[in-house]
């Protein structure tokens, strides 16, 4: 593939779900800098920050050694012209691209707010263009898995607003801890691989007033930041049908009552550590209904045992409880599955769909970000807001990357030809600093499509 065959790739998959991207939506951000000593626009400092992450740069640093280059200069300044960022003079101008520490500059001044909006505009530009919905669970509900991640961790304190966990003793028996910034979030899960971030909530420390007049910090944890988290996805998407898809942690009344609250369904891993009454009660109940059994056989040997009971009374909510038991050549394992949807032997198979995909967050979501060049774990700066923003930043560069790398101007080739995707964005980059890529009139007159693979085979 030649790369300006790449970079028709990437103009064309933003244009496609997102015209309105850099000029109504990012340049719509309201600017916290003196305007007196502006030299690159928002949007110009915003791109830099998503090419960080959407080329896999690894630091800060690299914005002005690897973009500060003629030939990406000419098309990014091309490109913002076509959008009226920039004038025909001032396009001509553009003669450098700004240093990191510029854009850190804008991050520790902007409120997070802005580019958490940006991605639910994206999520929102999605759904409304159907280009999700075949992925939906018994046709009619997106799958939104919700799970925490580190984010950043450190051998000191690095701000009153620090996690700490203890890890063990010094040689003096003095305990020994590690201060983080963990990060609850919520994305989007589908079956072919996508998983786009619709809503963050940082987990980190409280301040509570007691008294009048006395202060205490409050360690923060992952079920508070999603009782402050799901009021946040239910304003940006009141009448989304939506199913959660949690882990045991979030197996619990407060959690039942929330999701009845905002009319979502549910389906939550269960252990027997998180519900023991209930569990038993389910193992018990189990046996006494052999009728609640399917049995699966696929092709490639693997076996599945299902059984199932609905309606198990707990604190005031009507609790259905699937398992399955499957078997390969290889090992044995098992699942079961907390939910609100009435299991029989026409829904099961879906249930059980819904309940595997969670897995999605961890590893197309938290494991890509960490280890596939991203850097989750990197600290792009060490001021608490830049820290938010520099999160979201590689969030949109995720979801513009899974974009083109999932869909069907790429799909077909990109195993093909570049082998993996961390080549295929290397292959990105030198195509944005080998050539220039000129945006003639008819460039994007002609309107197309662009369709997902149904699975991730």
């Amino acid at each position: 593939m030649k790369a300006m065959e790449l970079l028709e790739v990437f103009f064309k998959t933003i244009e496609h779900f997102y015209p309105k991207f850099n000029m109504e939506w990012l340049g719509k951000i309201p600017d916290p800098r003196n305007p007196n000593m502006i030299t690159y626009k928002i949007q110009m400092l915003l791109l830099g920050g998503i090419f960080l992450f959407s080329f896999k740069l690894r630091s800060r640093r690299n914005l002005k050694f690897k973009l500060h280059n003629e030939t990406f200069l000419a098309t990014l300044s091309e490109w913002l012209k076509r959008e009226g960022v920039l004038s025909e003079d001032e396009a001509k101008e553009s003669k450098s691209f700004p240093h990191g520490d510029t854009l850190e500059y804008l991050l520790e001044r902007l409120d997070p707010k802005y580019l958490g909006e940006i991605l639910a505009k994206m999520n929102e530009r999605l759904i409304r263009m159907r280009a999700l919905e075949k992925y939906r669970l018994f046709n009619r509900y997106y799958t939104i898995a919700i799970d925490a991640t580190w984010e950043l961790r450190f051998n000191h304190e690095h701000c009153t607003q620090c996690l700490r966990m203890k890890v063990g003793e010094d040689r003096e028996g003095q305990p020994k801890y590690i201060y983080y910034h963990p990060v609850l979030e919520a994305k989007l899960v589908t079956p072919n691989g996508l998983a786009l971030s619709i809503a963050t909530e940082f987990i980190e420390n409280i301040i509570v007033n007691e008294n009048d007049n006395f202060e205490k910090q409050k360690q923060d944890c992952e079920l508070r930041a999603f009782y402050r988290l799901a009021p946040k996805i239910k304003k940006a998407f009141p009448q989304l049908n939506i199913c959660l898809v949690l882990d045991g942690l979030y197996a619990g009344k407060p959690v039942f009552d929330i999701c009845e609250k905002y009319n979502w369904k549910r389906i939550i891993t269960f252990k027997e550590g998180s519900m023991p009454a209930t569990y038993e009660e389910f193992e018990t109940l189990k046996k006494l209904s052999p009728e609640n059994y399917a049995y699966k056989e696929e092709e490639n040997g693997t076996v599945q045992r299902f059984h199932w009971v609905n309606e198990i009374d707990y604190e005031g909510h009507k609790l259905n409880v699937l398992e399955c038991r499957e078997s390969t050549i290889e090992k044995s394992c098992r699942f079961v599955w907390l939910t609100d949807f009435t299991i029989n032997s026409l829904t099961f198979e879906e249930i059980a769909k819904g309940g595997r995909i969670r897995w999605k967050i961890e590893n197309e979501g938290f494991n890509m970000q960490k280890n596939g060049g991203y850097e989750l774990e990197h600290a792009y700066s060490l001021n608490q807001t830049a820290i938010k923003n520099f999160y979201f930043l590689l969030q949109i560069a995720h979801i513009l990357n899974q974009l083109m790398e999932k869909g069907s101007l790429l799909k077909e080739k990109l195993l093909k030809i570049f082998g993996s995707i961390k080549n295929f964005t290397a292959a990105l980059y030198q195509a944005f600093i080998s050539c220039v890529f000129h945006f003639n009139a008819g460039f994007f007159a002609r309107r197309i499509q662009i369709r997902f693979s149904f699975d991730s085979s």
